[in-house]
């Protein structure tokens, strides 16, 4: 009888609300948002090295250890905010804010995480485990100062991504581009913004109780800033599309076709915001809205064509 009560009750020791603890340690590293992970593959299709195993091996390992990265970032971000995410509609459903998980089993997985993948990136080069050691580092500190510092809070967010870009091209490796970083950065900000203004527009009278920061910028303040960014955006992807050194590397300026895709991604997202009081999960967004999918399919099959079809020349991520 003994060994029979402690049998049945191991199974709801290792089991929250139905699910295992290994379940709901792996919906806390958030794997839906992964997908932002892919921008580490921008220097590999842009270098024109897409038809190279070894580069796309290795390029296969940056996005991976960026994953477990990010995963890192967000459980201690989710320590950090757990009392504040439980008064949050949504986000009160997260393993952590609902007990699910210990703040003390979030870290302790991060430590394990982030030792794993620093230690994986050393299989790269110095240079990329220094830059992805930067991106864990600037993160976490977001998550427990910068995300309460206005403008600097989403800068930050948009530095995360430049990051992941930078580390894409030094896996492979290829000259990093200042114009993939300065697009990065613009693309970045832009939904960054907008995922502020969809968390105010939400939450309404509630935003600044939930993140004090919210109380620092108005609907009306981030729609001047996304306007700027999204203006910033555009004309730095035309310019790059014809600038000289794009034109030698790719054999002429046909990049510029490509041109109407960020341009009605960029307007039907801030239709989703505006309209539809979407945008507070960009990640969520890209994967939902039909349209918008489209649209990033249909542009990033164009760039490969275009790119490949000319047959670049490996003179790095220009």
């Amino acid at each position: 009888m003994a060994r029979s009560s402690a049998s049945s009750a191991s199974p709801a020791a290792d089991t929250v609300g139905g699910r295992s603890l290994a379940v709901h340690l792996v919906r806390s590293l958030r794997p839906r948002q992964w997908t932002k992970n892919v921008f580490v593959f921008a220097g590999l299709v842009f270098s024109g090295r897409l038809r190279d195993p070894e580069a796309v091996q290795s390029a296969t390992l940056a996005f991976a250890i960026f994953c477990l990265l990010s995963g890192v970032v967000y459980l201690v971000n989710d320590v950090r905010d757990r009392e504040a995410d439980r008064r949050h509609p949504a986000k009160s459903r997260r393993p952590i804010a609902s007990g699910a998980v210990t703040p003390a089993q979030a870290l302790t997985l991060a430590v394990i995480l982030m030792i794993v993948a620093l230690g994986a990136s050393l299989l790269i080069s110095p240079q990329f485990t220094a830059i992805a050691a930067t991106y864990v580092t600037l993160l976490t500190i977001y998550s427990t100062s910068l995300k309460h510092v206005v403008i600097l809070d989403a800068l930050t967010l948009a530095m995360g991504f430049v990051l992941r870009a930078w580390a894409g091209a030094v896996a492979i490796p290829v000259p990093v581009s200042h114009w993939l970083l300065l697009l990065m950065l613009l693309g970045a900000l832009f939904l960054a913004l907008s995922k502020r203004r969809a968390e105010i527009v939400a939450l309404a009278d509630d935003a600044r109780h939930h993140r004090r920061i919210l109380a620092e910028y108005s609907p009306y303040l981030l729609d001047q800033m996304i306007g700027v960014v999204t203006a910033s955006t555009l004309l730095a992807y035309v310019l790059y599309t014809i600038d000289d050194q794009t034109v030698d590397k790719f054999g002429g300026d046909q990049l510029v076709w490509t041109v109407p895709f960020p341009l009605y991604g960029i307007f039907r997202y801030l239709y989703l915001v505006h309209q539809r009081e979407g945008g507070g999960n960009p990640s969520e967004i890209l994967v939902t809205d039909k349209p918008l999918l489209v649209c990033v399919l249909l542009w990033g099959l164009t760039v490969i064509a275009l790119i490949y079809w000319h047959g670049p020349t490996d003179i790095g991520v220009r």
